[in-house]
């Protein structure tokens, strides 16, 4: 890991890809803008957003100010902002573009693998409020199938473990979910779900097989959240676009 959690860089410094004025699907219940942030750790081969996590670069980095100004424009309409990925922990900014999300008086809720459990536990600690949603891949032997090799069984372990502490210790700010790509059964559920700390539920999602084809200078649909292909930042002459009038 390159970024020092507990070193401060401007919410600036976050690399934002592509942003989702507005989703009905990415945070439960609520309508909420969606930022997404390039790069990963692992190396899912069921990724729905491969490109922006591991060819980042081929989505247009966008400047963070305007994206915050487009935000609190529409801020009315919203009930949250969904940051995602990609990883987002990965990216050193996000400890300060989470504190700015939530300076507009928006709640933050992030996207995450778990990998990272300081840079959790350090966002945690600037903004209790935030809340974390992070996907449980399977059972501990079946992480380094699940995770094209990046993550062993115990790494996974040892650093879900950490953010299972982070969740005892302030519930309110966590939930789990496990997406039933292929090779996960319902034994590999249950393996799961057992681990998790007493009070927590793992949501099931269900898996859309991505559609492959041509690189885009956008980001990819994905068909798992219902999400149309397409460009998801609208073009600079729409007034909703974060460069736009």
């Amino acid at each position: 890991m390159d970024n020092d959690p507990q070193q401060d860089f401007p919410a600036d410094s976050a690399r934002i890809r592509a942003v989702t004025p507005l989703s009905l699907c990415d945070w439960p219940g609520l309508s909420s803008a969606v930022v997404y942030l390039g790069g990963c750790n692992l190396r899912c081969p069921t990724c729905h957003n491969a490109t922006l996590a591991f060819t980042p670069t081929l989505h247009p980095r966008l400047d963070t100010s305007a994206v915050l100004r487009s935000l609190a424009a529409r801020k009315r309409w919203l009930d949250g902002v969904v940051v995602c990925g990609g990883e987002p922990t990965l990216d050193p900014g996000l400890p300060a573009l989470v504190d700015a999300l939530s300076g507009l008086g928006l709640p933050v809720k992030v996207d995450t693998n778990g990998m990272l459990p300081e840079v959790v536990a350090h966002v945690l600690a600037r903004r209790p409020g935030t809340l974390f949603a992070v996907d449980v891949k399977g059972p501990w032997e079946k992480y380094p199938a699940l995770t094209g090799g990046a993550a062993s069984a115990a790494q996974a372990q040892a650093r879900l473990e950490a953010v299972f502490a982070l969740a005892e210790a302030s519930p309110q700010s966590f939930m789990f979910r496990i997406t039933l790509v292929p090779g996960i059964d319902p034994e590999d559920v249950s393996a799961a779900r057992a681990c998790l700390p007493a009070g927590f539920t793992l949501r099931e999602q269900p898996y859309v097989p991505p559609v492959w084809g041509e690189e885009t200078p956008h980001a990819p649909s994905d068909t798992e959240a219902r999400r149309l292909p397409g460009n998801l930042v609208a073009g600079t002459d729409r007034p909703s676009h974060p460069e736009g009038p």
